[in-house]
């Protein structure tokens, strides 16, 4: 096969979800938000080292973009969309989807949103929970980010986690028809291995865990399967020398470990996969003009 005649490289999502290392769900307990504001900053910093790897690759990613970084830290959105990338949702105040009511969700989500679209000039369309926190107790939060304008949403991991996490959810993105729309599900990343998967998607497993596996997994997705990986990653993950805060063994090595391999396994990444964001890797795909896999996933979820 000519050069001209090999396939061309999957192109994989590329995201991140922008929020301060105190902003870690794990920290809740200990630092409650009305002390956030005392605490030292660093996600401008941060957010900016990887506007610049991105922009050394050239590379455009989706930027779930938490709103009250936004409300304080508006140029910061502002320098994210002038480089070329997305600006998606992180909600507003990094609440568990779980721990709300229907209502404080929704007015989560919404002033999330409409400060996101102020400050960028741009519309809104995909929305990431904290902590991947629609679950099977949380599944009614599906319906009001159709209700409130949201095109995609990736906040269901197929794996098991004490966390987070449905585990019987289709692996790759799906529309979901409501009855007040529709609404593209993109799940974080996994390989099958029998009746589990295992997580390829990034964050604490792109830390944890050696480079090759994340390799691995993604040249599994890519090659075998034929579909695009979705990549996520905190600004905080690249920076070793933020604050050391309180937390049980558990969280500490969750949100610790390997902080000083993380930006050069990222650079590694960039070099052996293609990325952009995560809007592009759906129009570039049949699920957004497909039917909805009714069949697999409506009877578990609802």
């Amino acid at each position: 096969m000519s050069a001209a005649e090999e396939p061309r490289p999957v192109v994989n999502a590329m995201t991140i979800d922008v929020e301060d290392y105190f902003h870690v769900s794990v920290f809740d307990g200990t630092y409650p938000r009305h002390e956030w504001d005392r605490l030292e900053s660093r996600v401008c910093a941060n957010t900016e080292r990887l506007l610049d790897i991105f922009a050394k690759a050239d590379v455009r990613a989706t930027f779930f973009v938490l709103g009250w970084v936004a409300d304080r830290f508006p140029a910061l959105v502002q320098r994210i969309a002038a480089r070329g990338h997305e600006i998606a949702s992180h909600g507003y105040a990094h609440r568990l989807v779980y721990d709300q009511t229907p209502l404080t969700f929704r007015e989560d989500v919404r002033r999330a949103k409409g400060l996101l679209e102020d400050v960028s000039g741009r519309p809104v369309l995909g929305f990431r929970a904290p902590s991947y926190s629609v679950t099977p107790r949380s599944l009614w939060a599906l319906d009001i980010l159709i209700e409130e304008g949201y095109r995609y949403d990736t906040s269901i991991f197929p794996i098991r986690h004490d966390r987070y996490g449905i585990p019987l959810s289709p692996r790759h993105a799906y529309v979901l028809e409501r009855p007040g729309g529709s609404l593209v599900e993109v799940p974080a990343s996994t390989v099958a291995c029998g009746p589990f998967n295992l997580p390829v998607a990034g964050g604490g497993y792109f830390r944890i865990l050696p480079y090759a596996w994340t390799k691995w997994g993604i040249s599994q997705v890519n090659q075998r399967e034929g579909k695009p990986a979705v990549f996520y990653l905190h600004p905080w993950e690249i920076d070793p020398d933020q604050p050391r805060l309180a937390a049980g063994w558990l969280g500490r090595f969750r949100h610790y470990r390997n902080l000083r391999e993380t930006e050069s396994r990222l650079q590694q990444l960039l070099h052996d996969f293609a990325f952009g964001t995560l809007q592009s890797v759906l129009a570039n795909s049949a699920v957004a003009n497909a039917a909805a896999p009714v069949g697999v996933a409506l009877p578990y979820l609802w």
